[in-house]
């Protein structure tokens, strides 16, 4: 296997499906001369043309609304939102049209299109460019989502949503394009649909997804060493939810911990909190906790910003309450 980084294995999909299918175009702000903010289609505009690799004016709800209406006839449109912060101005085109065009049309018209976007807290972006959406798209009917962890899934599922016939959007985070891991080196799809263990644990589930499953994998080291084995559940299909995965987890460990980088109101854990105490209620052997952001637009200042986003170790103390170890 060769070792990618993150942009590296988003590049190389990219790259591949493009190869394969005249179909698949590449649109966004600054992919193309530019070879995208985080380098993901690198190369790309002097390999396949201005006519595939389309560099778009600063306008998400315009380009998004075009590649949508391109994937209405046969196009395979992997549209760049340059920060999900931008997908605001979107939403409209994303929720109202390639949604739901499906359903709209009794089944004559479907929108097989990719939208790509990082997303969360980096470093001093303020308020305004620090947003964690995917709680808010993996509500829309609809639509599916999914947000990758390492290279190898940044690969497997843009390789996978390309070639999906319903709407997919992929949440990234800002701070893991240059995290290096090993990725196949046949080509290789990821289930849009499901979960993944990171960890084999025993005693306590931690429900993660995208960064956040780095900070639980920490966690995880620190709490062996409190005597505590904790399974990691890479949660990174988010629309739909893996409502089996989750079960079985906690039939297996009898607690669970939900950790998120965006605030607890209406979010992920909500979700999967939901369905643990709906379906799992008499395996649980203590209340579910989340560990979310504050309930704050993101401050610029780098010391608050730290304080309002969850660490690896406010994961262990959560998890050492939870046995009465705190």
């Amino acid at each position: 296997m060769a070792e990618l980084m993150y942009w590296e294995a988003i590049r190389r999909a990219h790259d591949e499906e493009m190869a394969r299918d005249p179909l698949v175009i590449a649109m966004g702000e600054d992919i193309g001369v530019a070879g995208g903010t985080y380098k993901a289609t690198s190369g790309l505009y002097d390999k396949y043309g201005e006519e595939r690799v389309i560099d778009t004016p600063i306008s998400e709800g315009g380009y998004t609304g075009l590649g949508i209406g391109a994937s209405f006839i046969g196009v395979r449109p992997i549209i760049e939102i340059m920060s999900v912060n931008f997908a605001w101005l979107a939403t409209d085109q994303i929720v109202n049209t390639a949604a739901k065009v499906r359903y709209m049309s009794g089944g004559q018209l479907e929108a097989p299109v990719v939208i790509r976007s990082p997303g969360g807290t980096a470093h001093q972006l303020g308020a305004q460019h620090s947003a964690r959406m995917e709680k808010v798209f993996m509500g829309i009917a609809g639509l599916r989502v999914v947000t990758p962890s390492s290279p190898r899934q940044a690969y497997g599922l843009l390789k996978s949503a390309v070639r999906c016939n319903d709407p997919v959007f992929i949440n990234e985070h800002e701070l893991m394009y240059n995290m290096k891991d090993e990725v196949p080196d046949e080509e290789y799809f990821m289930p849009l649909e499901g979960s993944e263990v990171a960890r084999e644990g025993a005693d306590v589930t931690l429900f993660a997804y995208n960064i956040s499953v780095h900070w639980s994998l920490q966690a995880a080291e620190e709490l062996a060493r409190h005597g505590i084995n904790a399974e990691v559940i890479d949660l990174y299909a988010l629309a739909p939810l893996d409502r089996e995965g989750i079960k079985a987890s906690v039939a297996k460990t009898h607690r669970a911990v939900i950790v998120e980088e965006a605030e607890a109101p209406v979010g992920v854990g909500s979700e999967v909190m939901a369905i643990i105490n709906e379906e799992c209620f008499f395996e649980l052997d203590a209340p579910p906790l989340r560990v979310s952001a504050k309930n704050v637009p993101i401050p610029y200042n780098r010391t608050l910003e730290k304080a309002s986003i969850p660490t690896a170790k406010d994961v262990v103390n959560a998890v050492l309450n939870m046995f009465g170890k705190g």
